[in-house]
């Protein structure tokens, strides 16, 4: 392996070389060179096509893969719990029970899933920027870009044959690329393992290691109704993850913040960050006290409460990392050194002004944040039913507008994806809505203050509890006929309504979109000013770099294994014996407790099989759902979690201990086999039914 040698000279002008295994990189722009240079692999154009089309999105956040023939789709169990929520009822918790369909009848569809699979890649930098005009100002700049934008994606788009388009932004507004994808409607629930087994240890243990959790969940997508016969696909590695062994994570990481300014950070440090974890505190203590009081109520709020503690302890590991001196020093001298060129190079001209107008950007938005989230986030509303009264308010306004016009959700490319989501067939429960809405009503007028015009209206001299049981059993959405049938009916439809929820949507929408306007423009100036810091970055390092994540797809690479932890070695993997050693050592108690299957097929498994293990592929929040593969594209592992030193890379890369965690590819078919007695999805996974099929068709 090669070191990274740097003379005072070289460092003082370029950034340090990508030595550790850094990047969330391009599928267009993979990092060949460096693979080569460092472990002596040069993934092909067809090598990176295979695996390109053998991944797919989830929609509603995460990352999946194909892994058979027949439309397998493999993710984790907390990328598919949306599901799982949706299809439960009283009767049945598949959270809590777990699911297996053991013929293709059985199999569940979900209520409004989508998956996107990336057909292609293309540059539009150029045709983007053409229609920016220096005597432009940032809102005329803004809306040229969203037109220009919107015609490249409906141009590129078409619904009959499920291809949508999205026009990415790249190093924060210096790149701009086309991606095209085959969108996925019909997309069936196959297996999930119990909640218990696939985040076993619970809050306790999440984001830590070592750990024991079967995260896995398995799809199938459908086309007219038969499962999809789908050409690239990953399969199964016969050995499984080994010990320093070079591996690649394919998935969709949601945002980074490595290109970031001081000023965004610090912005993020002692703002954004802590105003979150506010909220999500309130949440929390919300959810799981209402929780407590049934089992049904339990239920209902399961999925929603595991996100919001998820996203706690995610935001919580990330602001240790921003308050972390070291790493902010690094940052800052990243700055200084790309500000000291954009100040000297004469071919450099005019772009350190960027940073200025950035941070005066970031200024405008603090002052608007709390309205802002309140309004435009809706943090103030929290329910499902004023949720799907905003889309129909805003669908009837913005359909009316020429298509460049619009915002962006309401493009035509992105309407066959909101009508899947307005007219979902998901449960919607009476008593939850009312708490939720009643509780982000009593924040939205403590945030704002009691006095304050817009309150009042919306409160109606009503108290916050008063307020919410009136709006969510005096509205009629939870009707799907009746949203199709506003929907349709336009505006005038929406005008008309006397539905209390629609009505509410209507009274917060003019100041919502003020709010939008503002925080779009000054988002606008931040685009124009990163954009110059890119033209600096390219000038000084090439243009062979990363962009930060952007929920698309992405490569990440890295080895197998482990790390030094306050003195203490922490191995690579651990083993099926150790989760029943970790059961017992916390006397079987929640959320430490094995569900009974595990129990009373223990001696069946082989207790040696390795169960999870650690990589330092660069991964953050999205890729949960990532296949882990080999040099041979082979399934080895799926990525379900990172570790709490991992947090930090949000802001900044490290390998001395900041590890992905993934499941082990020998533990999948084990458990399937053994535990849940589902021969027939470990063979499909493994690719003995495929064997099995072309032994009968060859005799």
């Amino acid at each position: 392996m090669k070191r990274c040698i740097l003379t005072l000279v070289v460092t003082a002008l370029l950034a340090p070389a990508a030595c550790a295994d850094e990047g969330m990189w391009l599928f267009n722009a993979p990092p060949r060179k460096l693979l080569k240079e460092k472990y002596g692999f040069d993934p092909t154009p067809q090598w990176l096509h295979h695996v390109q089309r053998s991944s797919v999105r989830f929609d509603n956040g995460g990352s999946g893969s194909f892994v058979s023939a027949d439309g397998l789709v493999m993710t984790n169990h907390h990328v598919g719990a949306d599901c799982l929520q949706k299809l439960s009822d009283e009767q049945h918790n598949y959270l809590k029970e777990g699911f297996y369909a053991r013929t293709h009848a059985e199999e569940r569809r979900c209520p409004d899933l989508t998956l996107s699979m990336l057909l292609d890649i293309k540059d539009v930098t150029d045709q983007v920027n053409a229609v920016i005009k220096p005597e432009m100002n940032p809102q005329q700049a803004f809306s040229a870009r969203r037109a220009v934008i919107s015609r490249i994606e409906k141009e590129a788009s078409n619904s009959k044959t499920h291809l949508f388009a999205n026009v990415i932004t790249l190093y924060q507004g210096a790149k701009y690329n086309l991606y095209v994808y085959r969108k996925y409607l019909d997309v069936r629930l196959v297996f999930a393992p119990e909640q218990q087994t696939a985040f076993f240890g619970g809050d306790p243990d999440n984001f830590e290691y070592p750990r024991y959790d079967l995260d896995i969940c398995f799809f199938r997508v459908y086309e007219n109704d038969t499962p999809a016969h789908i050409k690239d696909y990953l399969r199964w590695s016969k050995n499984g993850a080994q010990k320093d062994e070079l591996i690649f994570v394919s998935g969709n990481p949601g945002r980074t913040d490595r290109l970031d300014t001081m000023a965004r950070l610090r912005y993020l440090r002692d703002d954004g960050v802590p105003y979150l974890l506010e909220r999500l505190y309130r949440l929390e203590v919300l959810l799981t006290s209402w929780g407590a009081r049934s089992e049904e109520n339990a239920r209902r709020a399961r999925e929603l409460l595991f996100g919001v503690q998820n996203s706690r302890k995610a935001r919580y590991g990330g602001l240790l990392g921003l308050m972390n001196p070291a790493i902010m020093a690094k940052k800052l001298a990243e700055e200084a050194r790309l500000r000291h060129a954009a100040e000297t190079m004469p071919a450099l001209k005019g772009t350190a002004a960027a940073w200025p107008r950035i941070a005066g950007a970031q200024k405008v938005m603090f002052s608007h944040l709390r309205r802002f989230t309140m309004l435009e986030t809706a943090a103030g509303f929290n329910s499902t039913l004023f949720r799907m009264a905003r889309i129909l308010v805003r669908a009837a306004e913005e359909k009316a507008k020429p298509n460049g016009q619009r915002l962006r959700e309401f493009v035509e490319s992105n309407l066959p994806l909101v009508e899947i989501q307005l007219f979902s067939k998901e449960p919607i429960y009476t008593d939850f809505e009312e708490l939720k809405l009643s509780d982000s009503l009593m924040y939205l007028e403590e945030q704002l203050g009691h006095s304050d015009p817009l309150v009042r209206k919306v409160m109606a001299d009503k108290s916050p509890q008063e307020r919410a049981t009136e709006l969510v059993r005096g509205t009629r959405l939870g009707d799907v006929a009746v949203r199709r049938q506003l929907y349709e009916g336009g505006l005038k439809a929406i005008e008309e309504s006397q539905d209390p929820m629609i009505q509410l949507a209507r009274l917060v929408d003019p100041e919502s979109r003020k709010l939008r306007d503002i925080i779009e423009t000054q988002q606008e100036i931040e685009r124009q000013g990163y954009a110059q810091i890119a033209k600096v970055k390219f000038a000084l390092e090439g243009t062979s770099t990363y962009p930060d994540a952007t929920f698309t797809l992405r490569l990440s690479f890295g080895t197998i294994k482990g790390y030094e932890q306050l003195g203490q070695h922490v191995p690579f993997e651990t083993h099926f014996a150790g989760l029943y050693k970790r059961a017992e050592g916390h006397h079987n108690l929640p959320p430490f407790d094995l569900p009974r299957r595990w129990v009373e097929n223990k001696d069946k498994l082989d207790m040696s099989t390795p169960f999870n293990f650690v990589c330092t592929a660069d991964i953050i929040g999205g890729n949960s759902g990532s296949p882990v593969i080999n040099k041979d594209a082979e399934v080895v592992g799926l990525i379900f979690d990172g570790n709490i030193q991992s947090l930090v890379l949000d802001y900044i890369y490290t390998e001395k201990e900041a590890r992905a965690v993934a499941v082990h590819s020998q533990a999948i078919p084990e458990a399937l086999r053994k535990i849940y007695d589902a021969n027939d999805l470990a063979d499909e996974l493994t690719g003995q039914r495929h064997a099995q099929r072309a032994a009968r068709a060859g005799r």
